[in-house]
């Protein structure tokens, strides 16, 4: 009895700290929200036969009609702002339905607009919003380049067209900074459509030919 009340003892204790963890740091609940639907679509969609067939994901998106395309550049906006939602699994999901080229714009239209929105929050709501959103080991490791205002613009253009960076956080990074909204713009507009490129073809690829998938 004494060992099961410890066990329990353990467990509460255990509870509350990762309830003391989210409060500090809700960027955190968001994303282990957003994993956690992604796994539960998932295997909603394995169960389905959705993802061994191709034409049976098309068949199922085809009465949405012209609003498929609407929800997918909506929820590619949406994955931008909300951390933990799959980006690339996005790039993956529009080549898929929608075929390489439609897929490829799509996927640049929702993310691009996910970006500019990312950029208007953290310029509204200031450096206490990254912390509440991002770890505190994040922040500090692309702390140093945001500091260097006559250089990290040429270093955001750079990591933006490179699929190498937490691009969604570079985002919100670079609203805390003095870069212009033009100066953003334009950043996003010219290099993210190489990485979108790169992950979206990389992805299928792996999909179809290691997994097996939508074949």
């Amino acid at each position: 009895m004494e060992r099961m009340r410890g066990g329990g003892m353990k467990w509460m204790q255990t509870l509350r700290a990762l309830a003391a963890g989210l409060a500090r740091n809700p960027g955190q609940l968001v994303s282990a929200l957003g994993f956690g639907l992604c796994v539960a679509a998932g295997v909603w969609m394995w169960r389905a036969g959705l993802l061994s067939s191709r034409a049976a994901l098309q068949e199922f998106l085809a009465p949405f009609g012209p609003w498929a395309a609407a929800l997918f550049v909506a929820f590619q906006a949406v994955q931008v702002v909300g951390p933990g939602l799959p980006g690339g699994l996005g790039c993956l999901a529009g080549v898929v339905l929608f075929g390489p080229f439609w897929g490829f714009l799509y996927n640049y239209m929702g993310i691009c607009l996910g970006s500019f929105a990312a950029f208007g929050i953290a310029r509204s709501c200031g450096r206490p919003l990254l912390y509440k959103m991002f770890s505190a080991a994040l922040v500090e490791k692309y702390d140093r380049w945001s500091t260097a205002h006559d250089r990290f613009a040429r270093w955001f253009a750079l990591l933006i067209f490179l699929p190498v960076a937490p691009d969604d956080y570079l985002c919100f990074l670079a609203g805390t900074t003095t870069m212009r909204w033009r100066t953003y713009i334009a950043i996003i507009l010219l290099c993210k459509p190489f990485a979108i490129a790169l992950y979206s073809l990389g992805l299928t690829l792996i999909a179809q030919r290691l997994l097996g998938l939508w074949a």
